[in-house]
């Protein structure tokens, strides 16, 4: 069996554009208006799977998706949820320091990395037995922990991984081996 999956990165907000941690806010205006384009750069789709938070759920309704199942919601942020990343580490310069270089770290007394990449794996092993394509409506955090599992990579790799509001993110599954086949695809969405 073959499984085609298509990682989408929930469109912009005003958190994505503060490069702030989100926390369950809506679209910007921008964003919106990326979602709406974004119908034209998708397959047809025999499930069409959505994270549970606003955004995610925003920029399925607007690119006209029929919701049929759940996908991974982003690392649970903790404290961090809707700050700036700036403001946290003229705060919390260790605890910000600890999370990027130890993958076990969560100092903002969320989900660490390690734990976000444990929860990703699991979904993906779900998905690696199905069959037809999937488009997955979720987060940055999700889908570069997709990419690291696919890879096989260290949790380190993480970091080194973009990913734009309504970029798309290609794997495929054969046998329960998962490949990746384009990431961060931008399209005309800009």
């Amino acid at each position: 069996m073959t499984r085609r999956l298509l990682l989408v990165r929930h469109a912009s907000t005003d958190a994505v554009r503060a490069a702030a941690f989100g926390a369950d806010e809506p679209l910007d205006a921008s964003g919106r208006a990326a979602a709406t384009r974004l119908a034209a750069r998708l397959p047809r789709a025999d499930e069409v799977l959505v994270s549970g938070a606003a955004r995610a759920v925003e920029t399925a309704a607007l690119a006209g998706l029929p919701v049929s199942g759940s996908a991974p919601g982003e690392c649970d942020f903790g404290a961090w949820a809707g700050r700036r990343l700036s403001e946290i580490a003229e705060a919390d310069e260790a605890g910000v320091r600890a999370w990027m270089t130890d993958p076990a770290a969560a100092p903002h007394g969320g989900e660490s990395l390690v734990a976000m990449l444990e929860r990703v794996r699991g979904w993906l092993a779900a998905q690696a037995g199905g069959s037809g394509t999937a488009i997955a409506i979720t987060h940055a955090g999700v889908v570069k922990a997709a990419v690291v599992l696919a890879l096989d990579a260290p949790p380190s790799a993480f970091w080194r991984i973009d990913v734009a509001p309504c970029s798309i993110t290609e794997l495929h599954a054969h046998d329960g081996r998962w490949t990746v086949t384009r990431v961060n695809d931008r399209g005309e969405t800009r």
